[in-house]
């Protein structure tokens, strides 16, 4: 009982979201998993990334592990604002995000990587839905819409097709990688898929803030977003009240680090090797208890 205090209300299940793509799902069930070895009980509960906030402010979700800078929705800044959400530190993820291409799609664009090359080729990116424009394949729709949001700053004669998921954008990589066709996506590290297939980033300008707000700066006074993603943090969040509620899981949790390094391996079991997220993870922490357990008994003992 000398714990009980600190651990708080451990009847109670804490509620972790769970996003739509594969290392959110390693993230947050290694989260999980730590909580579960402090002594809590824990629920995986399947939230849309992008309108996730208000229940994670309303505490119907007690903490969300894999949260995008360049990413999120105007929900989360209004619920933290009003602290009902809490900002509790870096994942540790070094992360990147922008308009990228298999390597070979060089040969097809001459002038890649530059964000130039794209407006002599875009004839060689079209498909029948996009005509004459290239096709971008972008990030599934409700992940937001970061792709067209560059077509349309940059002034490319291209059109952006949401994907319908991550194993979609998965599957177009495969495809162009396999047949050597063009293909422009948008897509991010870390991710298994960048070494699996040789991905390169189109350059694009430094995001900043001046960039997203005034059209006066960058190549296109027309438009704002002429520049690529903001750099980006992956950090975390919960709910304003779970600190309180539960003292040692706040802890534990603000102190998870999880690496490119670590992660992406464990993305590629489930992806390519048809692992389950849950013997992925299990597998993980067994063969490295000295990457969560001295977080867990640092928290409860």
């Amino acid at each position: 009982m000398g714990h009980a205090a600190e651990m708080g209300a451990i009847e109670t299940p804490i509620k972790l979201a769970v996003n739509e793509w594969t290392g959110q799902h390693v993230t947050t069930r290694i989260a999980g998993e730590m909580l579960k070895a402090a002594g809590y009980k824990v629920e995986y509960v399947t939230a849309g990334y992008m309108n996730m906030y208000q229940a994670l402010g309303n505490g119907e979700i007690d903490a969300a592990m894999e949260i995008w800078s360049s990413n999120v929705s105007d929900e989360y800044g209004k619920q933290l604002a009003a602290g009902k959400v809490t900002e509790i530190g870096d994942l540790g993820l070094e992360a990147k995000e922008g308009i990228a291409y298999p390597a070979h799609v060089a040969e097809i664009c001459p002038g890649l990587p530059a964000v130039e090359a794209l407006r002599d080729c875009a004839g060689q990116f079209a498909t029948a839905e996009t005509l004459p424009a290239g096709r971008l394949v972008d990030y599934p729709a409700d992940w937001g819409t970061p792709g067209a949001e560059r077509i349309t700053g940059f002034d490319l004669p291209f059109k952006a097709v949401p994907a319908g998921s991550e194993g979609a954008l998965i599957t177009e990589l495969r495809a162009s990688t396999e047949k050597k066709s063009p293909l422009l996506i948008t897509f991010w590290q870390p991710h298994w898929a960048m070494s699996a297939y040789d991905i390169k980033f189109v350059d694009l300008p430094v995001g900043e803030e001046a960039c997203f707000e005034d059209p006066a700066w960058g190549s296109n006074p027309n438009a704002t977003h002429d520049c690529g993603f903001a750099p980006t943090r992956v950090f975390k969040a919960t709910w304003s009240g779970l600190a309180g509620k539960w003292p040692a899981a706040a802890e534990i949790l603000a102190n998870l680090q999880l690496s490119v390094e670590e992660q992406q391996p464990m993305m590629g079991a489930v992806d390519v090797d048809g692992k389950s997220v849950e013997e992925t993870v299990d597998a993980w922490m067994q063969a490295n208890p000295d990457k969560w357990k001295p977080v867990v008994d640092a928290a409860i003992q």
